[in-house]
């Protein structure tokens, strides 16, 4: 069926989307799209089977799909501020995040689901700059974020208040909410039954932006430890222009 066409008076006045969205599509359109057509066609038609979740945080520079060269339908994102998930908590509160991980788990029942982290991120700055210094609170409890990020509390109060200098508090309090997500995942009985059985599989990961360093939580020993480190090394060594 043919699309109906647009008569010149009822043009748009202003642009639809922004130039840099446009071109980006117009990229879209020659390369990806025009080589992975079918793909896109399969999945229109069989819908989308994802093995694994990845919760992410909102920041711009940490993108799932590009960190993990991932196609459309490999993955199933969640993206939040500072990649936080909340205790399992079945009240009249809207749940965004819940509600995802619901769909993932019983919907998708995907076999993975990997909470990821990332250096230098703003929600969780924001949280240890209160707790630095109380009196100049950038965000109060009633602000959305300020509530958001109270999730941090519990990974907090486990490695003690925050202290100067800030940044190497900052790196290890974003990696301690990741360990406190994994345990607030295993409060939903859906997800700690399915892991009980052998059928779902939770992991921690922390990106670091500047360096592009990809660490994996060792739940046994607590550590996170770097992935694919030797090709990471050789990356490193290949010159770049």
């Amino acid at each position: 069926m043919s699309e109906p066409s647009l008569d010149p008076s009822d043009a748009p006045t202003r642009p639809l989307l922004p130039e840099r969205l446009v071109s980006g599509y117009r990229a879209f359109l020659e390369g990806r799209f025009a080589r992975e057509h079918d793909r896109f066609q399969q999945l229109a038609e069989a819908g989308q089977n994802p093995r694994i979740m990845l919760i992410g945080c909102c920041d711009s520079r940490v993108s799932p799909e590009v960190i993990f060269d991932a196609g459309p339908g490999e993955i199933f994102v969640l993206r939040n501020v500072a990649n936080l998930v909340p205790p399992y908590a079945p009240n009249d509160d809207l749940h965004g995040t819940s509600a995802a991980l619901e769909y993932a788990v019983l919907g998708l029942r995907v076999a993975h689901i990997v909470l990821l982290g990332h250096a230098s991120c703003g929600g969780v700055r924001a949280y240890a700059e209160a707790d630095l210094d109380p009196y100049q609170r950038p965000l109060s409890s009633g602000d959305f974020i300020g509530k958001w990020i109270s999730l941090i509390g519990p990974a907090a109060a486990k490695i003690g208040p925050a202290r100067a200098p800030l940044e190497p508090y900052v790196e290890l309090l974003a990696q301690a909410s990741i360990i406190q997500g994994l345990a607030n995942l295993r409060s939903f009985p859906s997800i700690a039954n399915l892991e009980q059985r052998g059928n779902l599989s939770l992991h921690g990961a922390y990106f670091g932006i500047a360096e592009g360093k990809l660490l994996a939580l060792d739940e046994a020993s607590g550590r996170f430890m770097a992935v694919a480190a030797k090709d990471y090394a050789e990356a490193l060594a290949e010159p770049r222009f």
